[in-house]
């Protein structure tokens, strides 16, 4: 399971990749912080029994984000996001709607799992597997189960919010807790993750170097 820090990672990346002049402390921080929603439903799982991966990993939160920048920026004849940022906020909110698609409910779902669709459809999803070029089997992908007997999505849900329940620092086990629960706050899990981590401090970092001295 992906930490908020791998998460920040990975949207640094993204910030410096896509967000061309705009790309300053500030505009980043725009970015880091979206990204930081999703894991926040942590704290709703303590109140709604599932809510952790659900509340704020559907796809409608980054859906809603989109909506709302394209009709500050296409629709309004005075545009909220159009004066700030030098002139930049538009791209800024974009690249900030790509972030948490990407770097917010992305890994999660190509991990553990996330309820994509809530609250209209209740059901989590994992997509967790392997793609490779076998010399006997040929492309063989465990991504999504393509058996003609796979049901519930193609083999890649794995249950609702009544069934699932997705350990965080926050709120480790579904119920009682007892007096001695360990509370883990991970940081990075894998020598990926931890490469990812120190590849984007780097890179984001020289982006931001640059960016001074150009000024």
């Amino acid at each position: 399971m992906p930490s908020t820090v791998v998460h920040l990672a990975l949207a640094g990346l993204i910030g410096a990749a896509l967000l061309g002049r705009a790309f300053d402390a500030r505009a980043l921080l725009v970015v880091l912080a979206l990204v930081v929603v999703p894991d926040l439903d942590a704290f709703g799982g303590l109140f709604i029994p599932g809510g952790h991966r659900a509340l704020l990993h559907t796809l409608l939160f980054p859906a809603g984000l989109a909506v709302l920048v394209y009709w500050d920026t296409r629709v309004r004849a005075d545009s909220w996001l159009a004066d700030r940022f030098d002139g930049h906020t538009p791209r800024v909110a974009w690249v900030g709607v790509l972030a948490v698609v990407f770097a917010g409910i992305g890994p999660d779902l190509f991990g553990a799992g996330a309820n994509i669709f809530y609250p209209i459809h209740d059901q989590f999803y994992a997509f967790n597997g392997k793609l490779e070029l076998s010399t006997q089997r040929g492309l063989v992908q465990t991504f999504v189960d393509l058996a003609p007997e796979a049901t519930d999505g193609g083999g890649v849900a794995v249950g609702s919010t009544e069934d699932v329940h997705i350990s965080s620092g926050v709120d480790p086990q579904r119920g009682p807790e007892p007096a001695n629960v360990d509370r883990v706050f991970p940081i990075a899990r894998s020598g990926y993750q931890l490469l990812l981590v120190i590849t984007s401090i780097v890179v984001v970092g020289v982006r931001l170097v640059e960016t001074r001295l150009a000024d």
